[in-house]
């Protein structure tokens, strides 16, 4: 699935993903390929980005915000303060504050 998260300032995060969780208002919830679509709010919390691999990412300052976990390089953490998000076919979008 593709993962996108945008903020007022920047793009933060953009490419194929294998699964991500996210702070919903009722608590954590986890996104995994061909999800059903869904609008959802999002509370301050943090967000976590399974990747197959970081090879293809390149992080650089724009996406300072972004962190490996350190038992896991595959799994990228960003904190976020409340946000929105949108699925549909696949493809995701997190509009972050």
């Amino acid at each position: 699935m593709f993962l996108e998260i945008v903020t007022p300032e920047a793009v933060l995060f953009s490419s194929e993903v294998d699964s991500f969780s996210a702070p919903g208002s009722d608590g954590e919830f986890q996104i995994l390929d061909n999800h059903a679509p869904i609008v959802s709010i999002l509370k301050e919390g943090i967000v976590k980005i399974h990747v197959h691999s970081q090879d293809h990412l390149k992080l650089d300052d724009l996406h300072g915000k972004l962190e490996a976990e350190i038992d896991d390089d595959r799994i990228l953490t960003l904190a976020i303060n409340s946000g929105t998000l949108e699925l549909n076919d696949n493809k995701a979008i997190i509009l972050a504050d």
